[in-house]
């Protein structure tokens, strides 16, 4: 990895090159080391390291973004130039007004020395502790263990200076027998934090109870979703109206809504990148300090987040969620968090005399994007429940479902919450009973 203080000094190089008006210069640096294994066996062992440099270089009202991984003085130059040749060629942007300013990002911690330093043998290590485990039950062994480590810095020619490393270990398994699976994940900065035997004994245990599994019809049923299903509402939530840019555009369920009852009382979600669990990087790629957003409070609407340029168009304040320069989809939250309940899991279950049993779901689309519906598979661990016990594991289901509907039906949620990373975001949730949810053909 690149020391800091060389890392802010190729930025600076590029804002003394840059002829540009307004210049940006954005490093982003990675360090991923993964191992995969299935039916037992480690069948791939990768390391790879890169890093991105990306300039945008601003001309009036013109804009322009290039990148390259190249950091040699040349490289830096070449690709300062680059952007600023594609500004003058771009059309004029009459609601663009400037790059942003910003205060110094509030300190978050984000490197643990323990992840950065886990070995391809420590991994290997500790799929052999997984193996072991599901090879005693005649199970196979199926899944990922990475670790993570990136940087990233912003300086801009207005002043912004930001800076943020930290690390990542995750691991996901999926055990498997004779058509029946169970799955389970980990995630944290800290790899002392993933509780591998926990993690293995939750994905077996599921897979040993989806014998003889039975199929249940199409309809509405009462559902308790684990953590990780109700973490796929809410990131389809998110990717369906949370954003500034679909909020502005009229796009967005949440268009015209703010203020108004939107889910049921219970619901509160907050992008909160300053979370405890699991923090966030403090700015984004803008280099603009992040701000908490409460985008649902008690059932209704509050917000959504912003970058400087659709910011600057709904005139208010950025709160610090910009994706890269050369991203299409404008900002998005990446640190949700949802209120919790006062129940427990046995307790949601022992309440329930017919329902459905969902670890989590797979392969979710869009129905209706205004009406925030999708569909999907519950996969890995789909159990009957009846007269408040789990009876026997059912055949996997596809859901047809508003998000905003199950969210406006949810009868419990768990006071324990855990962290849930999927496609780049992290959410922190309970897990819930929800009444008439609907399954489809």
């Amino acid at each position: 990895m690149i020391e800091k203080e060389k890392t802010l000094e190729i930025l600076e190089k590029g804002l003394r090159f840059s002829s540009a008006d307004q210049t940006e210069l954005l490093l982003l640096e990675e360090d991923t080391n993964l191992t995969r294994f299935a039916e037992n066996v480690i069948h791939q062992n990768v390391a790879k390291y890169d890093h991105a440099l990306f300039v945008r270089a601003v001309l009036g009202k013109k804009v322009g973004v290039a990148v390259t991984n190249g950091i040699e003085d040349d490289d830096i130059k070449k690709v300062v130039e680059n952007a600023t040749e594609i500004a003058k060629n771009m059309e004029e942007d009459p609601e663009f007004l400037s790059l942003p300013t910003s205060p110094r990002a509030k300190e978050v911690f984000g490197f643990y020395k323990n992840t950065f330093d886990f070995s391809p043998e420590d991994r290997a290590d500790s799929v052999d502790l997984i193996v072991k485990k599901c090879k005693t039950l005649n199970l196979y062994a199926s899944g990922a263990f990475e670790t993570t480590t990136q940087s990233l810095a912003v300086s801009n020619s207005l002043g912004i200076r930001q800076y943020f490393k930290g690390t990542e270990a995750y691991l996901s398994l999926t055990s498997s027998k004779d058509g029946q699976s169970g799955w389970a994940q980990g995630l944290s900065r800290d790899i002392s934090k993933i509780d591998i035997e926990s993690i293995t004994e939750t994905a077996i245990k599921k897979t040993l109870m989806s014998e003889n599994r039975e199929e249940l019809p199409p309809g509405e049923y009462t559902v308790i979703l684990e953590e990780a299903a109700v973490a796929s509402l809410l990131l389809f939530l998110g990717f369906l109206g949370f954003g500034g840019k679909t909020f502005i555009q009229q796009r967005s369920f949440m268009s015209g809504k703010i203020g108004e009852k939107i889910t049921g009382d219970n619901i509160t979600i907050v992008e909160d990148p300053f979370l405890t669990e699991m923090p966030g990087i403090p700015f984004d790629y803008e280099g603009v300090a992040k701000k908490k957003v409460k985008l649902i409070e008690n059932g209704v609407a509050k917000g959504v987040v912003y970058n400087s340029y659709y910011a600057n168009k709904a005139k208010v304040e950025s709160t610090g969620h910009a994706l890269l320069p050369n991203n299409p989809y404008g900002p998005y939250p990446k640190n949700m968090v949802m209120g919790s309940g006062n129940s427990s899991m046995e307790q949601m279950i022992k309440s329930t005399e017919k329902g459905i049993f969902i670890t989590r779901f797979w392969y979710i689309n869009f129905l209706n994007p205004m009406r925030t519906e999708i569909t999907g598979t519950t996969q890995d661990g789909t159990f009957l429940i009846e007269n408040g016990k789990i009876k026997s594991g059912v055949k996997n289901m596809r859901m047809g479902q508003s998000i905003l509907d199950a969210f406006s039906n949810v009868e419990m949620m768990t006071k324990k919450r855990k962290v849930c990373p999927q496609f780049g975001v992290v959410m922190y949730v309970p897990a819930m009973k929800i009444k008439r949810f609907k399954f489809i053909e």
